[in-house]
């Protein structure tokens, strides 16, 4: 009898199996696709000079399924990010050049402009990514260092600084008070940042809209005496004229812009060159479109 038991046990394991595995081989059979499809988001991410400005984009794409016990879905994301560089000036047909990467899902490789060629992107503080027209992109992993404060800050922010470094900061925490920190130095060779409190010599940039340096010099977008008024100081004491008036500034790579002008800075002087960019992806000249991006 005990035998007989086995028997019926061992019969109604095999039979429970070959159903699992009958299912297990329905469900390789299903429909899966994979399709890449349009791109989209595109958004200017920084300047090359002062007539050529790159645009980020990335690439849709649609993964469909379809099982035996489940019904027809799809999956859909974005990934295969592009940069290309566009001229601002002269309306063409298409992009100089263009670079794209292999990855299915985004690296949030946009997140700004570091250099006049270079943006920066990825998950800062642990790591950036950096990605230069003509290349592909870079990772690098990072240490960090606190030095004198205790608080980090949200990372909005790097920009050309002393000695060959950057200067990392949040949208506002060159104001932050107490032991927080208020701006980071990356350090791109060591891949060190560390995390600091304004001394003596840089108490003064605690005011600025945005910060960068040129060589040695110190160059500071901030609110100036007046209401609805901005000024561009260098080392704390020179005010840089600008030939516009102007409510704030930013610094995209080597190019300045006050309000929606597109400036640079030669021989230590301001030159607009009569280019309004007000966001989006089009570029005025005296109220007129000149380029329209797409």
């Amino acid at each position: 009898m005990e035998k007989k038991v086995k028997k019926f046990g061992l019969r109604k394991m095999l039979a429970v199996l070959a159903v699992a595995l009958a299912c297990v081989c329905m469900w390789g059979c299903s429909d899966d696709k994979f399709q890449w499809e349009h791109f989209g988001g595109a958004e200017v991410v920084g300047f090359v000079n002062d007539s050529l400005v790159m645009v980020g984009d990335y690439q849709n794409w649609v993964e469909s399924h379809e099982g035996v016990f489940e019904p027809y879905w799809d999956v859909t994301g974005v990934g295969h990010e592009r940069l290309c560089v566009y001229n601002y000036r002269v309306q063409e047909n298409g992009p100089r050049w263009c670079g794209q990467l292999d990855d299915k899902n985004t690296t949030n490789a946009f997140r700004g402009q570091m250099t006049d060629s270079i943006i920066w992107g990825g998950d800062m503080p642990n790591s950036i990514r950096l990605w230069k027209v003509g290349e592909t992109q870079h990772l690098l992993k990072l240490k960090k260092i606190m030095e004198g404060c205790s608080s980090e800050f949200g990372i909005g922010s790097v920009k050309q600084w002393l000695d060959g470094t950057f200067i990392v900061r949040g949208n506002k925490s060159l104001n932050a008070s107490g032991d927080s920190c208020q701006y980071a130095v990356l350090d791109t060779i060591e891949n060190v940042l560390t995390y600091k409190r304004l001394d003596k010599n840089l108490e003064w940039i605690k005011e600025c809209d945005d910060v960068r340096t040129w060589n040695k010099d110190v160059y500071c977008f901030m609110p100036g005496e007046h209401s609805f008024e901005a000024v561009l100081l260098r080392n704390k004491r020179d005010t840089i004229e600008i030939p516009i008036e102007f409510t704030v500034g930013t610094f995209f790579g080597n190019v300045l812009k006050p309000n929606g002008h597109l400036c640079a800075l030669t021989n230590g002087e301001v030159v607009c060159s009569g280019i309004v960019w007000r966001g989006g992806l089009t570029f005025l000249k005296d109220e007129k479109v000149v380029v329209e991006l797409k």
